[in-house]
């Protein structure tokens, strides 16, 4: 079997920055893969496309379907005009798509941007649908990015992932533990939008307000804390449970943002609570907030480090481009003791590219 892959990584997340792209080398040697970051680079989507992502679970079936081919259409677009100024050409793409439904309790989660549009146009072969193997199997789905702190950074002792919803995962009796930990950005960016703002930059307007006792203990009080185990979030729950809260209160929006950001700071403080280790990965968008992170530092009593950039930035297209040499290794990609599915498995459904036939 090969040990070494050139993969492009695709990754659309529920923050709605754009599409992430990350062209990497991996190699196995000796039993432990080792990564390179070729390039990296997000595209923005335009306000138009934005817009309907973020109203995608409101669609009609056919107006759904319609939106996933012309997302796979943006998509592969952006990826032939990216690898046309790269030095290799990837053995294949792994995508993520965009998350519109999320709901295992039923055994539904969704991603769009359709592979066989995505191998038609590029002509390359196509892994993507992670998450439907795992929920078939009665799992949450989420989060898929374990495998991949596990086997490219096991050497950190817990790993925070601060996207659309935050997440975590860390070794425990000797098994990987992982599960999503609170909104994040999702939020703080509704909140910013209210003020025209795409976000609130190095969280100076929540730096700005203050705490309201009352929304913060509304928020910490929310049932989604209480659960243990494998557990996930999605943007129906953020919509019918969460946004709520925030509008439902006459606060101004910088103590909103406030009250937002401690309530995140404290949630991420308690989910790495205990014996995880000291030192803790912090990547994602949501690294970058100064003000959140500073709160994070004062309440988590963890040795928080913040990598350079282009991991803070493209670490979760990283990982999926690798879930994807794990699927083309029939290795399994997805565990069963992150999801609380049945079985782990090897998800991913594969598309092949015209070059191939």
């Amino acid at each position: 079997m090969r040990s070494i892959y050139n993969v492009l990584g695709l990754m659309s997340g529920t923050s709605l920055d754009g599409l992430d792209m990350a062209l990497c080398r991996f190699e196995q040697t000796a039993g432990r893969w080792e990564y390179e970051v070729i390039g990296a680079e997000t595209r923005p989507y335009s306000d138009e496309l934005r817009a309907r992502l973020e109203g995608s679970v409101t669609l009609s079936a056919y107006e759904f379907v319609k939106l996933d081919v012309e997302l796979a259409g943006v998509m592969a677009a952006a990826v032939r005009s990216f690898l046309a100024t790269q030095p290799v050409r990837p053995d294949f793409l792994s995508s993520h798509g965009h998350t519109t439904f999320h709901r295992p309790e039923l055994g539904l989660t969704s991603q769009i941007g359709s592979g066989a549009v995505l191998a038609s146009h590029t002509g390359i072969t196509t892994v993507c649908d992670f998450r439907t193997c795992d929920v078939a199997l009665g799992g949450q789905g989420a989060p898929l990015v374990p495998v991949g702190d596990e086997l490219l950074f096991g050497h950190y002792d817990a790993c925070l992932n601060l996207g659309g919803f935050s997440n975590i995962s860390f070794r425990e009796a000797g098994r990987r533990v992982a599960f999503d930990v609170s909104p994040c950005n999702m939020a703080l960016n509704y909140l910013a939008g209210l003020l025209g703002m795409s976000c609130d930059r190095d969280g100076m307007t929540a730096r700005s307000g203050r705490v309201d006792g009352a929304l913060l203990e509304e928020l910490n009080a929310l049932d989604f804390y209480r659960r243990r185990g494998a557990r996930s979030l999605g943007r129906e729950w953020f919509e019918a449970v969460f946004r709520p809260c925030l509008d439902d209160t006459e606060l101004s929006v910088p103590d909103k943002l406030r009250t937002l950001t401690e309530h995140i700071a404290m949630q991420l403080a308690d989910a790495s609570h205990g014996d995880v280790g000291e030192t803790m990965l912090v990547t994602g968008g949501g690294a970058r907030n100064v003000f959140l992170m500073e709160r994070l530092r004062v309440l988590g009593h963890r040795t928080i480090v913040v990598p350079d950039l282009q991991t803070v930035d493209f670490k979760e297209a990283i990982i999926f481009a690798f879930l994807g040499v794990l699927r083309m290794r029939g290795e399994m990609n997805c565990l069963r003791d992150v999801t609380g599915a049945d079985a782990d498995s090897c998800g991913g459904a594969v598309y092949r590219g015209n070059d191939e036939r």
